[in-house]
């Protein structure tokens, strides 16, 4: 009796930490660990319509953060070998850095993230749950295709940024970086190729997101 209460007291002091981590991670401004990439650069000389579209872009990139926080989170809670939990959860530091980064950067713009954003943590959480489900070599799959897209995401908006933007360019070449060494980290670890319907599907979903973020 006292060893199924010792399980229940943990399960549920378990589920109260990750409601409390989902909570911080939407509403409440957190310390990056990493140093803001835009602290050395000039403070912004930009116009009203191009803070407008930097805006909307680092508003896309939040939005984008805040589901990969979530994937991340899911994904290690229900993977397998406590090695790749271990390194899910590091990658997962890193993003939450970006997801820092790009909340300094919408607020320096004078604007606020997506209302969207406990949309995107709820629904990419449960992806996560559901990626981990099939296995940590489809599990890797799922993250390393993800962050490939997120790559070419953040490669589009560096070419879209206004030319003068040079505090978010620091943000996302920052934001590139990294997620490419988490989709090589996937692919080393043994990831899976995803078949072509789920990538496309997912292409889907990503562009059904960044519409709305963009905007609301």
């Amino acid at each position: 009796m006292k060893q199924d209460n010792f399980r229940s007291f943990n399960l549920a002091d378990g589920v109260i930490g990750h409601i409390d981590r989902a909570l911080n991670n939407i509403f409440c401004p957190q310390t990056a660990e990493r140093e803001y990439p835009a602290v050395h650069e000039a403070a912004d000389t930009l116009s009203a319509d191009e803070k407008k579209q930097a805006a909307a872009l680092m508003r896309v990139n939040h939005a984008g953060e805040m589901a990969a926080q979530a994937l991340y989170h899911g994904q290690s809670l229900i993977a397998r070998d406590k090695s790749l939990k271990d390194k899910l959860y590091q990658a997962s530091v890193e993003e939450s850095d970006h997801l820092n980064w790009c909340r300094k950067r919408l607020e320096e713009l004078g604007e606020k993230p997506s209302v969207f954003d406990p949309l995107w943590y709820a629904g990419s959480f449960a992806i996560g749950i559901t990626a981990g489900a099939f296995g940590d070599r489809w599990n890797l799959g799922f993250l390393s295709e993800t962050e490939k897209q997120v790559v070419r995401h953040l490669d589009a908006h560096l070419q879209s940024l206004p030319t003068d933007d040079v505090r978010s360019r620091a943000v996302v070449a920052q934001m590139k970086i990294d997620e490419q060494g988490h989709a090589d980290l996937a692919d080393d670890l043994g990831a899976a190729t995803l078949p072509a319907p789920v990538q496309s599907l997912m292409q889907v979903t990503s562009k059904v997101m960044t519409s709305l973020a963009a905007k609301i």
